[in-house]
Parts: C-alpha cells; structure tokens; sequence
C-alpha cells in the first residue's frame, strides 16, 4: 500500500460508495489524507450524569446497566433501550433502527457517548448518540471529532472510520520544507500535521497543525512565484533608456496635469524597462484613476527607441476604447497606432485591410498595435516588439495567457506590463501576482465628479424610476444590473429576461431598451454594446459582464437590482462605468429584503468612494475567493491557507525568498523542486 494506492484497493467498496468518493474527488490514500475537515465539534468534555445541560450536546462516559431491542406495532420499527450509569447517576439512553446494538453494546460494555439531552416520555433521555466502546479509541465522541464535506451515502462518520487507519502512511507523505525553514519558523513535520489535523489531541495541537498546512500551501504558492520570477529575469530585453525632455515634451501635448500617483507609476516603470532585464509589472488602478495614461507614457518612449508595442484587451469593444483613448492621446505625436481584432482593422488614418495591417506590422511600420488576442496569431508578427501591455488579463483563458509573453520573434523578450482595474490589497496582491512587481495608482483626477450613490427603498422605487425617465428624455443614457436569481441560471438569462420585461413593459415602454446576458454569442454581445455605445439604445439591462470596462460617457445612470447579492468591490466596478463624462452620475441601489449586516455594508457605498478602502471591507467581510475571482487567476483551491492573511503572506514570502537567494534553480533541495513540479501542474501564473 502507497500513497499513490487506490482507495478501492485499501478495502472493498460498494458501488454507491465509490460513485460518491467520486464526486469528491477522493481516488488515493493521498487525496484522503489532504481531505482537511471543515469544522470541529468538540466533545472531548466528559460531563457527569447529574451536571448535564438539557438541549445540549453533552458528552458522556459510563458502563451499560441494561439494553433491550423492541419492536413498535404500528410501524414495525426497532427501537433500542439502554441505561447508562456512571458515579453521579443514571440516564435511559434511545437509538432508532439500529437493532445490531443489542449485541455490540452489551450489559457491562464501558462507553462514551455524545447527544443532546432532551425530554422523553419518562423524564431526560439522550437520543440516538454517537457512540463508542470506552477502552477502544476514540474516533467519533469523547475527543475533538472532525466533521468534513460531505455527499450522498459518504457521512462524516464513514470517512473518519476509512480514514483513521490510513494516517499510518502520513510518514511517507514527503518533507519538501527545507529544514532551515521549519526550524526557523516552529513548524510541526509533515506526517504529525495530518495525524492532528484529522484526528486533533487538543485544541493547542491543531493550531500547530493548520499552522504547519497553512504555510506548506503559502510557501509552496510563494515558492512557484520567485522561482518563475527567477526564470524570467534570466531572459534578456532591449534597454529603453528614459528621455527626460522627450516626455516632457509629450506631457505638455496632454489636455490635463498628471497626478503625483500617475507620476510615481510612470517613473517606476521607466526605471524598470531601462534594464536589459524584461519588466514584469502589474499596474492597478482605481476606475477611472488614468492607467492609460501611464501606459501611453511608456508606449510613446518604446516608440521613440524603434520598438513595435501591443495592447491587448479580453473584448473587442474594450480593444476599441483603449484605440480610441490612445489615438486622442497621440493626435500631436507622429506614433503610427493600429487596431487589429477579429473583425476590426484600423490605423489612425481610418479602415484598411487585415493583409495589410499585418505587412504594415511585420515591416515594423505600426509602433502601437491594439487589439484582442487575435494580435497573438502566429501570422501576425511585430518585427521588434520591446513592449506588451495587457489589460485585465485574468480575463484572457489560459491559452492564451501562455502566449502572451512569447509575442516577440526576436531573441529578446519584451518588457510587460500587466493592468487592472480591481483594486486588491498589498499583501493579497503578493499572493495572486507575487511574480510581479506592483505599482498602485491611488490617487484620482482632480476634476472627476464623484458618482452620487443611494440605497434605495422599495418605498421610493417609483420615484427613482421617474428621475431615471426625466434623465433619459434629456438624452441620457442608463445600466440597469441584475443578479442571478436561479443558481441554475448561471448565465443570467431568467434575471435579465423579466427584469426587460417589466421594465419594457410596464415602466419604460416609451424607451429603447436593450438587454445583454451570458447566453448570447460574442458577435451578439458587441452588437448590443455597440448599439448602446452609438446612442441607439437608452437603457441596458445586463448581467454583471459589464462588470469592467466599458467605457460610454453618455451613460451617467447605474441602477443595480438586487445589490445585497454583489460585493463592495464588485458593486463598485458597475459603479464605474458610469460617471464617465462631464455629467453628474448616480447610482442606485435596489435591495427588496437586505439583512442589517447588508443594509450596513450597502450603505458604506453612500460615503466610500475609494475601490481599495472598500477591497479591504469587502475582503473582511466576504474573503477573496468571492471579492477577486481567485479561481479565475489560475491559482488552486487553498484547503487551510487563508488569502486574507497578511501575516502568513508575509512570512511565506520571506521564507521562499530565502530558499530562492540560497539556490534560484532549486538544486539544493531537491525535495522541493519535485514537490514544484507535480505544483505547477494544477497552476496556471500565465
């Protein structure tokens, strides 16, 4: 037996039971071992008889007195009597259907049970408890009991009788942590963390053990980080030497001053792509906060050093905006800029043809090519490209995640630049983006108007509507939002559907409404943002894929229905696709039932208008896995580490810089590089 042994080998199964391991995604000795409880119930409190609390688990210990099996008339059913007796007293103790307990649990038998006290026909009776025979070991009552995830026919109780014999084979699980690391950070071995984890001898002996789990998970996360950050740093770049007086001479083309934050970003990333080293850096930034200026700051100097860039978007309407944006930023500069999607062909100059946009672009005749991940295609090529910027780019698939550093055919890698509208603290930044280094723009232009919010009642839900109307006849525009309502319906059909509905029907009829939801094709999605974006349509009711991005300044009117489903974060995003313009926005919040701890979190939304004060509520309240999308960034599923714990980032992060500065290839711990490996298959960092 190893660790790699089918369950169905360790003993024989059932089909149901193997169907229902199935589902779990149990099938070796290992997956069970790293199957961690998701709570603990603790019973390893013996109450005596006479001091137990009525409606209350109470565990007890004693010696079986007598117990008998008998049988209801009407429903032909077995019910077991016991008397349980210890030094304080005496307790009748009922089991249903379990008629086998006669035998197993005869006069004499010393046991320790756990169940909740309560009224029977003849005084306090304790109820179908767990049970245990005294001298035998205790796996269900009497200790801290492991309660896991469960599924039909696999209880708690089933897997904590499968599991307990196999903890043997803990010591074989390998000890990859260097030793220097567990010594310095007081870390429990391996094979004891599972044996307490599972089955835990105290409440101070399992902090030892999730302590010792969680930061094997965080420290391999950081490890898989700085060893690809290593790796990449190894690759050479062409040096773009900064140009004081050519970005200054840039700047005073620009319609607006720079905020010290935009300047700050600009600087950092000038510094880095100076080097000979390809740039790996992730910009974030606020809606609305100018990250494309930031980013047209280093494409007109990669420009002016005889380099190609790209931009790419996840949508083509997003590849368009940052075109558009771009083209308005260098309408004084003589930058040659391109848009090249699926089914958009541009230059500055207007319309032209895909063969000749990718000549013009293999001839090193575009500087800044902008589009979708069609700019990837392998018959469309740069001839010297020395800078990618992305934006958004968990949203690209993995794919094509893989291919976006590998969009140079020269030997040099380019510089890249990663961007990101959603605000994410520090020390969770570490942990999602840890091989990249971050610049943070904080700070927002000064004549930004801030977008009015309001959780409104259901009281004033007529009254809302009419100022919408009023603002739509002034020729204005609106989102309306909708949560799903069905887990079903998880592409938003049903919620979308009878929200247009109701509102072509009976609020708006007079108006041109439009609706967007998951189900329909690409090329229809963009036909609807198109239409919006061209004025055609008044109101756009969506599900959340307006989330980010979209950019239409004539929209200044943001209704969310069903706000106490959406987090800050995420409520913050749809806030920022309005207030675009130089109008006055609002948003408003509709929530027909919100509890007190919703009601308060939606009304932060009234006065908070910073997106990184409300990550942080929102990562208090929810934890990332909602508020960022975690699985989205190709990061695995964390069994005990938690996102949110900055003091264990911290620390992982030292210690697997640590290792790296010891051995960057990893070749002095070769537990470690092989426990990376079998790692770096679930992942993807892209």
């Amino acid at each position: 037996m190893t660790l790699d042994s089918p369950l169905t080998d360790v003993r024989k199964i059932d089909t149901k039971h193997k169907e229902a391991l199935k589902r779990l995604g149990l099938k070796t000795v290992r997956d069970l071992l790293f199957y961690f409880p998701v709570k603990y119930e603790d019973f390893s409190t013996i109450t005596p008889i006479n001091k137990m609390v009525i409606g209350k688990k109470n565990t007890i210990q004693g010696v079986i007195k007598e117990i008998k099996n008998s049988t209801t008339r009407r429903k032909n059913m077995v019910i077991t009597n016991a008397m349980l007796e210890d030094d304080t007293g005496a307790l009748p103790i009922v089991w249903f259907r379990q008629p086998y307990l006669e035998s197993f649990l005869k006069t004499g038998t010393y046991v320790t049970l756990t169940g909740t006290i309560e009224h029977g026909y003849n005084g306090l009776q304790m109820t179908s408890p767990a049970y245990e025979k005294y001298k035998e070991e205790s796996i269900h009552s009497g200790r801290i009991v492991p309660v896991y995830s469960e599924t039909a026919n696999i209880t708690s109780k089933w897997l904590r009788f499968f599991l307990k014999p196999l903890l043997k084979h803990a010591k074989e699980c390998p000890e990859f942590i260097p030793k220097s690391i567990i010594d310095s950070y007081a870390l429990i071995p391996l094979d004891l963390a599972l044996n307490e984890i599972h089955f835990p001898s105290s409440k101070k002996e399992l902090g030892k053990a999730r302590k010792r789990l969680a930061f094997q998970e965080m420290f391999l996360l950081q490890i898989a980080h700085l060893f690809k950050r290593a790796r990449f740093q190894k690759e050479r770049a062409t040096a773009i030497p900064f140009d004081e007086e050519l970005i200054r001479d840039f700047v005073t083309t620009l319609p607006f001053t720079l905020t010290d934050d935009q300047k700050k970003t600009a600087w950092q990333i000038f510094k880095d792509i100076e080097k000979d080293e390809p740039m790996n850096r992730l910009l974030e930034g606020d809606v609305g906060s100018g990250k494309t200026v930031v980013a047209a700051l280093a494409l007109f100097l990669t420009s002016k050093r005889s380099l190609q860039s790209l931009v790419l978007a996840p949508t083509e309407i997003l590849a368009m905006q940052h075109f558009n944006s771009l083209k308005k930023l260098f309408r004084k500069s003589p930058i040659e800029l391109a848009l090249y999607t699926r089914t958009q062909h541009h230059t500055k100059d207007g319309e032209t043809t895909e063969e000749e946009l990718i000549e013009k672009l293999a001839g090193g005749h575009i500087d800044v090519a902008v589009g979708t991940h069609t700019l990837l295609k392998q018959e469309v090529s740069g001839k010297n490209i020395g800078l990618v910027i992305v934006d958004e780019q968990h949203r690209f698939g993995v794919k094509q995640r893989a291919e976006l550093k590998k969009s140079s055919t020269s030997k040099t890698k380019p510089h890249f630049l990663s961007m990101t509208a959603t605000p994410i603290p520090r020390t969770l930044a570490l942990a999602l983006y840890g091989d990249l280094d971050i610049s943070i723009i904080k700070e927002m232009p000064k004549n930004r108007k801030t977008v009015q919010t309001q959780l409104v009642s259901p009281y004033d839900r007529e009254k809302m509507y009419d100022f919408i109307k009023e603002k739509i006849d002034q020729g204005e525009q609106a989102f309306v939002v909708c949560p799903l309502i069905e887990e079903s319906d998880t592409l938003g059909v049903k919620s979308v559907t009878e929200e247009y509905k109701k509102l072509n029907t009976h609020v708006f009829p007079d108006v041109s409404i439009d609706l967007l939801h998951g189900k329909l094709k690409k090329d229809e999605k963009e036909s609807v943002m198109q239409r919006f974006m061209a004025k055609k349509t008044s109101i756009l009711v969506s599900t959340s894929v307006i989330e980010v991005g979209i950019d239409v300044p004539n929209a200044t009117i943001m209704m969310i229905e069903g706000a106490e489903r959406f987090g800050l974060s995420q409520l913050h995003q749809f806030r920022g696709r309005v207030g675009r313009g130089d109008k006055q926005s609002y948003c408003f919040l509709f929530s027909e039932s919100p509890s007190n701890t919703s009601f308060e979190r939606l009304k932060t939304l009234e006065s908070v208008h910073s997106g990184f004060e409300l990550s942080e509520k929102d990562l208090e309240m929810r934890g990332p896995g909602e508020v960022y999308g975690v699985r989205q960034s190709g990061l695995p599923d964390l069994k005990m580490a938690s996102l949110s714990d900055a003091t264990l980032i911290a620390e992982t992060r030292e210690a697997a810089s640590t290792i790296i500065k010891e051995s960057a290839s990893l070749k002095k711990f070769p537990a470690l590089k092989r426990e990376l490996n079998s790692f770096e298959k679930t992942v993807h960092f892209e």
